[in-house]
């Protein structure tokens, strides 16, 4: 049997974005969480405060994010991500995400900083 991914306590970053994303290679996600229910905080680069809040099963997370960017305009959306442990145990999430306050959407990667 193999456990299941948790991402309690991992930080992540992003490593690639699309679209009108304003998550970048300076963004830092730091995660908790508590059964199958995500938080975090993350902030960096475009990006002066963020939170996210979603759900994880253990393959794939369904989230909703806020933030406030360096032009102090805020925003609001969704993602669904898949979510996979690769070889040096590291997570890598690729994510497909929308605004809801804003026109745009795209495909995201994040990948967990080596600590």
């Amino acid at each position: 049997m193999v456990d299941k991914i948790s991402l309690d306590g991992r930080t992540l970053t992003g490593v690639a974005n699309d679209g009108d994303g304003e998550v970048g290679t300076d963004t830092e996600f730091e995660f908790e969480q508590e059964g199958e229910r995500i938080y975090a905080s993350y902030s960096g680069g475009d990006i002066v405060d963020g939170h996210l809040v979603g759900t994880f099963d253990g393959e794939q997370w369904n989230i909703r994010y806020t933030q406030i960017n360096t032009d102090n305009e805020t925003a609001t959306g969704h993602s669904v991500g898949n979510v996979e442990q690769l070889n040096d145990g590291c997570i890598r999430v690729e994510d497909e995400w929308e605004w809801e306050s804003k026109p745009g959407e795209g495909e995201s990667v994040l990948e967990e900083i080596d600590q």
